[in-house]
């Protein structure tokens, strides 16, 4: 029970990583504050509640600072001041060439990645100032550092995210706060479950794990980063990619470039 008696505000709470994120809080005795932008957050928090957990539900548009700013209020009145973030919240609004991209796709992308995090981030520190505790922990991906391919908007916001992680642990470390990016590559998600088989195969052919991360795995990291025990963890960028930020071209075997093209038929194949 590394978190009892914290309170933990969870955006993105609904979605696939966001609930493993919650269900995993809740074991280690986190109160959870869950957000998101569809009434799915409403019955998670039912879930929860029905478990022992204090939980409490708010909708809101995170790139809005006017709704974040009334979430959080709603929250913290609910279950008491925020001594942890996730920024999970995070969307793709299409996936094209640049070109392609329009002034509202990159600004939603941005909106939602970035000056999502940083409209509650700015909501909640200054409580864990004033308490000289707090953690939070940015939801970035692997596309930060590599970019991926026709999803501009997205790889520019998550970079841009991994910027905003440093400078809080740049301007706070000293007030007792940790801030520090989780770096996601292929994860079993509901959405990505539903990839083509020749995308899946594809990716998982340059992951050198072969296989995708679990969502429990993403969560155990997240619960860490929360926790007492990661207090001189600080402005760190944690790939949890199966290895997939790695340089993929093999030179030495001809056999493992011919396993990769026939990847599907491969014994490792899953």
């Amino acid at each position: 029970m590394r978190l009892d008696g914290k309170v933990v505000l969870v955006t993105g709470a609904a979605g696939g990583i966001g609930r493993a994120i919650c269900r995993r809080l809740a074991d280690e005795g986190a109160a959870l504050a869950l957000l998101d932008v569809g009434e799915a957050v409403d019955s998670l928090a039912v879930e929860l509640a029905g478990q022992g957990t204090r939980a409490a539900a708010a909708r809101a548009d995170v790139a809005s600072s006017a709704q974040v700013q009334q979430a959080v209020a709603a929250l913290s009145a609910a279950l008491g001041p925020i001594d942890g973030l996730v920024n999970n919240a995070g969307l793709t609004s299409i996936i094209a060439p640049l070109l392609r991209m329009d002034d509202e796709q990159w600004a939603r992308d941005l909106g939602v990645n970035l000056t999502g995090p940083f409209n509650t981030i700015r909501a909640v520190l200054p409580g864990m100032v004033q308490r000289g505790w707090g953690r939070i922990v940015n939801i970035s991906s692997m596309a930060a550092r590599a970019g991926l391919w026709r999803q501009a908007g997205y790889s520019a916001s998550k970079a841009g995210l991994l910027g905003l992680t440093r400078n809080v642990a740049l301007e706070h470390a000293a007030d007792g706060i940790t801030c520090n990016a989780v770096l996601p590559g292929l994860i079993e998600t509901p959405a990505v479950a539903k990839l083509p088989p020749p995308v899946m195969d594809h990716a998982m052919s340059l992951t050198p794990a072969r296989r995708t991360g679990r969502t429990d795995e993403v969560a155990a990291l997240v619960a860490f980063l929360l926790s007492d025990e990661a207090g001189y963890l600080n402005g760190a960028e944690i790939d949890i990619d199966g290895g997939s930020h790695l340089c993929p071209v093999v030179l030495g075997s001809v056999r493992e470039v011919q396993a990769r093209r026939d990847y599907r038929h491969a014994p490792h194949a899953g």
